[in-house]
């Protein structure tokens, strides 16, 4: 048994807010990326695209390569690769070279992610303390840092290359010198008998939990995705009044993500899940139900603070899973929660164009309901 140290933890909440800063960054340089290569819709929804397909492989990697070098020489590495990729996406010679790099993009962020939730499961498990809440709680931070460092940055005349590069080379460095303080190998890996390293498809608890995740973050994408729009289109709110449905959501997943884990540490994941499926589907319901824009901005929060633990809460239990390696169980719930990530946006608008977009965001309350009523199966987090 190795001791855990505040260093220690505090390197494995520096790669989630590294994580969180540089997903935020490409965020920010979509447009650029598609003004820069003169790109319609359809064929930035192809790149992106490619980027999804990057993911996959790289999910169906990552547990293997985990178990076979650790999740610190992994995340080092992976994130390391994961910040360079930045300072070349305005900096490819063709549109199809620029494929090839999201591709790569998608492959080390799936693999990162997966290694540093590795970490944090085990960390969880070596001290016999919550912490998974807080780690993501420092992914949502990075991301809020990321963006409003990028929106500054570039209002203030940086050139978009510029920023890119220096991102890359401050996130780099970061990576790197976190990777030396996570755990070695030989405390990293395993928890059982025979456990077994390589990816497979979900069965049994993990394709529940598979399951639930995906139901969770197409519930969390449609947010991030239409929340703005619906007060736009739905409520008539001016633009500068509709962006703070997005501000108001993700802040308040921010918090309610630091305080997770006393949470988490007070419940039993079935009780968490529940009340925070209940609570989601409530604020839901009242965002479709008000006419009153600053009452729907309450709601956007309120989902916010019900979605906020559900992915740690499942991670944590697929890393629990008896006879398999935590970055296995880890990679193959989170490759259906990426599958359901990526469609989540495309049914959403499906949806709306067969009936109206209120309707076709009461998804979300049926999704968190259904989270609500499946808690139960967290209790493989005890195993």
């Amino acid at each position: 048994m190795v001791a855990i140290t505040a260093g220690t933890r505090w390197a494995s909440r520096a790669q989630f807010f590294s994580s969180g800063f540089i997903f935020a960054t490409w965020g920010v340089h979509v447009p650029t990326v598609k003004a820069h290569y003169g790109l319609d819709e359809a064929q930035l929804g192809l790149a992106l695209l490619a980027a999804g397909a990057g993911a996959m492989v790289g999910l169906t990697s990552a547990g293997r390569w985990i178990g076979r070098h650790g999740p610190r020489r992994i995340a080092a590495l992976s994130g390391c690769v994961y910040a360079l990729l930045l300072a070349g996406l305005i900096a490819m010679p063709g549109y199809f070279a620029l494929m090839g790099l999201l591709a790569a993009f998608g492959l080390v962020t799936s693999v990162f992610d997966v290694a540093i939730n590795t970490e944090a499961a085990q960390l969880e498990m070596q001290s016999g303390t919550p912490l998974m809440s807080g780690m993501h709680g420092m992914f949502s931070l990075g991301g809020m840092a990321g963006a409003a460092s990028g929106s500054a940055v570039l209002a203030a005349g940086m050139g978009a290359q510029t920023h890119l590069l220096l991102v890359a080379a401050v996130m780099v460095l970061l990576v790197a010198v976190s990777s030396t303080r996570m755990l070695p190998k030989a405390v990293a890996t395993g928890n059982a008998a025979g456990a077994d390293h390589s990816f497979r498809l979900p069965r049994g608890p993990l394709a529940v939990l598979g399951v639930l995740a995906a139901l969770g973050l197409i519930a969390e994408g449609a947010i991030y995705d239409w929340s703005v729009l619906y007060m736009q289109q739905e409520l008539g709110s001016p633009q500068k009044q509709a962006a703070l449905a997005y501000a108001a959501f993700s802040a308040a997943m921010a918090a309610a993500r630091f305080g997770g884990d006393a949470m988490r540490a007070r419940f039993t994941p079935v009780a968490l899940l529940r009340g925070s499926g209940v609570l989601a589907a409530a604020a839901m319901t009242l965002v479709l139900s008000t006419d009153l824009p600053w009452l729907a901005l309450v709601g956007f929060a309120g989902v916010g603070v019900g979605f906020a633990n559900v992915v740690p809460i499942l991670f944590g239990a697929s890393a629990r899973v008896p006879g398999v390696e935590p970055a296995s169980g880890i990679a193959s719930v989170s490759a259906v929660a990426y599958l359901g990530f990526m469609a989540g946006p495309a049914v959403i608008g499906l949806l709306a164009r067969a009936s109206s977009l209120t309707a076709a965001l009461y998804v979300v309350v049926i999704f968190a309901a259904a989270l609500a009523a499946s808690a139960r199966f967290t209790r493989s987090e005890a195993a």
